[in-house]
């Protein structure tokens, strides 16, 4: 029998014996999903607050937007942006698990070491910023290593796709552990450099990164492979999140990374009831 998972998150041991729930909360004026922006205290206290009453068990914290189309915002303003929000989270939810959206390696550094922060989840897998690598082997915190081969929304080449993906993510994973990096999260990057079709080929294989032998990522909250599946837009695409999760979570997803909270906990609990696991 398999051991479950775990990751080693500010001393603690977070285990995988039952699929974890990761709550979207974005420092940010414009990301693609408006409800998940908080651009003051008040509110991000409640929004975090409410994600941990509905059962969240990582919060991961972004300022600056990855949305198709967008601009990233420079250093120093997602800087300020992630300062100010931790300075509030760390003082009101000291028992949290928190997690950062960053592709820079400053940004990662200095959340880390000046906060609570307990792993860092970069949408590149180390490609935008050359000092990652080193950052995160410093570090040694858990590191969520994202499949991406262009920008949200671009749609570039591959001569085979699956096993494209596979390996340049089993490629990546085995320089992290070159480096000493043992506790890392694979995120497939849905929506990161992949069309419709591709987005929904990679759900369909989502199985075949077990071999990976790490926790496995699933981040589909409202985005466009179910927006443009449904002909909705991301207000309307709750319904068509929770289904594309609870077929992740059939295939072997280990955390669901979400806007909403409570829905996803349900289908985590209707999932493990369904294989016959009591999780409360």
């Amino acid at each position: 029998m398999r051991v479950p998972y775990s990751i080693n998150v500010n001393g603690r041991l977070l285990t995988f014996e039952r699929p974890q729930v990761m709550g979207i909360v974005n420092v940010t004026p414009d990301s693609f999903y408006r409800v998940s922006r908080v651009e003051e205290g008040g509110e991000l206290i409640a929004r975090c607050h409410r994600m941990l009453v509905e059962g969240v068990d990582i919060i991961d914290v972004g300022a600056c937007s990855t949305r198709p189309g967008s601009e990233p915002v420079g250093e120093e303003e997602e800087l300020k942006r992630l300062h100010a929000a931790f300075e509030l989270l760390d003082a009101e939810f000291p028992d949290a698990v928190f997690s950062v959206d960053t592709f820079r390696a400053r940004v990662a550094r200095e959340c880390v070491k000046e906060h609570s922060v307990a792993i860092i989840n970069d949408v590149s897998g180390f490609d935008a910023d050359a000092a990652m690598l080193d950052t995160v082997a410093e570090l040694n915190v858990p590191y969520v290593l994202t499949h991406s081969k262009g920008a949200a929304g671009d749609t570039p080449h591959y001569d085979d796709f699956i096993p494209e993906v596979f390996k340049q993510i089993a490629d990546k994973v085995w320089t992290l552990r070159q480096r000493g990096v043992n506790d890392v999260i694979i995120d497939p990057g849905f929506g990161f450099g992949k069309s419709l079709e591709q987005n929904f080929a990679m759900l369909d294989a989502l199985e075949e990164f077990s071999m990976l032998d790490a926790p496995l990522l699933v981040g589909v909250s409202r985005k466009s492979m179910i927006t443009k599946t449904l002909g909705v837009t991301p207000d309307d695409a709750l319904n068509g999140t929770t289904a594309i999760n609870t077929i992740a979570l059939m295939k072997g997803a280990h955390i669901l990374r979400v806007h909403d909270v409570k829905p996803a906990v349900e289908a985590v609990k209707l999932v493990a009831q369904l294989k016959n696991k009591q999780f409360k």
